[in-house]
């Protein structure tokens, strides 16, 4: 016998049959892009008639941002939680764990954005308005930089923090060739991490340095 409110013990029936549809159309569009999905396959990767799709979602566009939002949305929130001026470099490292952590939890994510920027279009302007414009604006804020490096500025600076990313998991066939091991296995990306900690311990570094001494001005008598 079920405790607590009548139903609480399982999702819904629709409900579990959307998520189904959400996990098959997720997998085929990270596989081969929107163009190349057609309803019919996830139909059939989820055991349904195509009619029967178009209770859950009333066209391939809708199901696409339904998996967008799914896969994007919480991404977007973790960053928006962590999008601060670390107040170390351990606190900077912290912070570059837990969002690499989760990168490589939904390599989906990575393989679908690819798909979209390669496409171009309405599927690449989708991604740059809704979600990648002012998470980018957000973070290039918050970036310091290398005055001496040419055209370094802070918006490059979290391009090629991003392009690492994605990287990792887009190019991990190829990288699983060419470096004898697999670039997902925690030992390789563990390698992988302690190299870019550097990077944002000099981030932080370069930060601080620039900083004028504000704690040191507010601790003087007045």
């Amino acid at each position: 016998m079920r405790s607590g409110p009548a139903g609480a013990a399982a999702p819904a029936p629709e409900r579990a049959t959307r998520d189904r549809i959400l996990d098959a159309a997720e997998a085929r569009f990270a596989q081969v892009g929107f163009g190349a999905t057609s309803l019919n396959d996830v139909a059939d990767d989820v055991g349904l008639r195509t009619p029967s799709l178009y209770k859950h979602f009333e066209s391939k566009h809708a199901l696409y941002v339904a998996v967008l939002e799914r896969l994007l949305d919480p991404y977007v929130e973790l960053l928006e939680t962590l999008l601060r001026v670390p107040e170390s470099p351990a606190h900077g490292i912290e912070n570059l764990r837990t969002v690499v952590d989760h990168y490589l939890a939904t390599p989906n994510l990575a393989r679908l954005v690819q798909h979209a920027t390669l496409a171009g279009g309405d599927e690449l302007a989708l991604l740059e308005s809704r979600w990648f414009t002012p998470l980018f604006a957000h973070a290039a804020a918050l970036t310091p930089h290398d005055d001496t490096v040419p055209g370094a500025d802070a918006a490059l600076v979290v391009a090629v923090f991003h392009a690492l990313l994605s990287g990792t998991v887009t190019l991990a066939p190829l990288h699983a060739r060419l470096l004898g091991r697999d670039p997902m296995e925690k030992a390789t990306r563990d390698a992988w991490l302690a190299l870019i900690t550097g990077l944002v311990v000099e981030l932080w570094s370069s930060r601080q340095q620039a900083e004028p001494p504000k704690s040191r001005r507010s601790r003087s008598p007045r």
